[in-house]
């Protein structure tokens, strides 16, 4: 969701040039040889998982739909490519009407991905689906990196929050496409308040070590934030000393002190103390939040430990050491000519090596058990198998040009959640190892 669905006026940018310079290279001789028109379909797949990843999500589809919604070439822009050299005046003027008329097709936000997915199919003419490629990448790459890592973060947090704190571990914009992807793949917060104000992400925040060093003692620091927030505010106990901060804490809230972050140490160990010191002062309901660089392995490791909530900051943004998903926009089918309703042929890259890709318009379905647990990611050219037919994972994203699958984020969030569910048990294991579903091409 934007902000002009919460009614506010904003002004909302071209994302034409978020591109590379060869896509409108290719335009501009596509239209001097006379290809411009023919029918084209693009798919965007990636070859592999990231290195011992068992399953990939699918973030950044609505925000893919916003940015298509407004590629645009204005009247700067134009005068940018002009002033450049980089197009001729005949492509210059095509550019200023452009528009996507063609129909994009996608795997739906929080579904579950494997090599070879076809996760989005890009169908129009050569020169309207070419220029969709870089932004389209830029987008699936980073959100779907994100949310695969949120996702299994999710996963080793059980029913405990997660909250999303990354924004200044990585670009300004990143971070709040971050937390969007985040939200997706399963966590419940987000520090980010731009995050929060344009995708309707709850937001949490309560103070820093600065705030507590500011003032002349612990005590100071926590009296202002209670007197402030409330007696069910978060307390940082790190800064000097925690046994000492969680009395402090306690005789300053009472025990009706919300919560206690733990940002350093020996996170397990210390956990366990303060929740026995905090029951003994007679604060049994107050929570134990943990932060401090974590990632999926540290929080499973704290699985037995009395903590309430977790908060994840550089490694969710970052998609916990695989910042991309390494998925690619690839030709593969298109017409032999520009004449409306002629035929489709298959044609795919033969190079030598991993980079080979398979030809042809794909349908997609994923084959279940008698249990309804996933077995296989099955992937064609050809009719639909009869017991795969109500299993198809593309739905129609863009029509005609026209948007048509917008939702509200949860939608995706729950999507994700009851995708993931789907899969083997294994799926959920930590530890290294291959895609939890083979692909089946047929």
């Amino acid at each position: 969701m934007n902000t002009a669905d919460l009614g506010l006026p904003v002004a909302v940018p071209s994302t034409a040039l978020f591109t590379d310079q060869y896509e409108l290279t290719m335009l501009q001789a596509a239209l001097r040889s006379g290809t411009a028109d023919r029918r084209s379909v693009f798919e965007v797949f990636t070859r592999r998982l990231p290195e011992g990843r068992r399953y990939g999500v699918v973030g950044g589809t609505g925000r893919v739909l916003d940015a298509v919604e407004n590629f645009r070439f204005d009247e700067t822009i134009l005068g940018f490519l002009r002033e450049r050299g980089i197009l001729d005046e005949p492509t210059l003027e095509w550019l200023a009407d452009y528009r996507f008329r063609g129909d994009i097709w996608g795997y739906p936000e929080g579904e579950v991905y494997f090599p070879g997915s076809p996760v989005m199919r890009v169908e129009g003419t050569f020169a309207e689906a070419v220029l969709l490629e870089t932004v389209i990448l830029s987008i699936l790459n980073h959100d779907s990196a994100v949310a695969a890592a949120a996702s299994r973060m999710s996963v080793a947090a059980g029913d405990r929050p997660l909250m999303e704190m990354g924004a200044r571990r990585t670009h300004e914009l990143s971070a709040v496409a971050a937390s969007r992807a985040a939200y997706v793949g399963g966590f419940h917060t987000t520090s980010d308040l731009a995050a929060g104000f344009r995708y309707h992400i709850p937001t949490v925040g309560t103070s820093a070590h600065a705030f507590t060093l500011l003032h002349d003692t612990e005590r100071d620091a926590f009296t202002a934030q209670v007197e402030t927030l409330g007696s069910g505010t978060t307390l940082l106990v790190d800064t000097f000393d925690v046994t000492e901060a969680v009395r402090t804490a306690v005789e300053v809230a009472g025990p009706g002190l919300g919560a206690v972050r733990i940002d350093s140490g020996d996170l397990l160990l210390i956990a366990h103390r303060v929740r026995h010191q905090l029951d003994e002062l007679g604060a049994g309901k107050t929570k134990i939040v943990v932060t401090s660089d974590l990632d999926e392995y540290a929080i499973a490791s704290l699985a037995a430990a009395p903590v309430d909530a977790y908060g994840v900051g550089t490694q969710v943004v970052t998609g916990s050491g695989h910042p991309t998903c390494s998925m690619v926009y690839k030709l593969v089918a298109r017409a032999d000519g520009e004449e409306p309703g002629t035929p489709l042929r298959p044609v795919a890259k033969k190079s030598m090596g991993a980079k080979t890709s398979h030809g042809g318009r794909k349908w997609a379905a994923r084959r279940v058990d008698e249990d309804g647990v996933a077995v296989a990611e099955v992937i064609g050219t050809g009719p639909v198998p009869a017991e795969l037919a109500d299993r198809q994972l593309l739905v129609p994203l863009v029509s005609a040009g026209k948007v048509v699958a917008r939702e509200p984020l949860d939608a995706a969030r729950d999507r994700h959640i009851a995708a993931r569910d789907r899969l083997p048990l294994s799926a959920t294991q930590l530890s290294r190892g291959e895609p939890v579903l083979p692909t089946e091409y047929v």
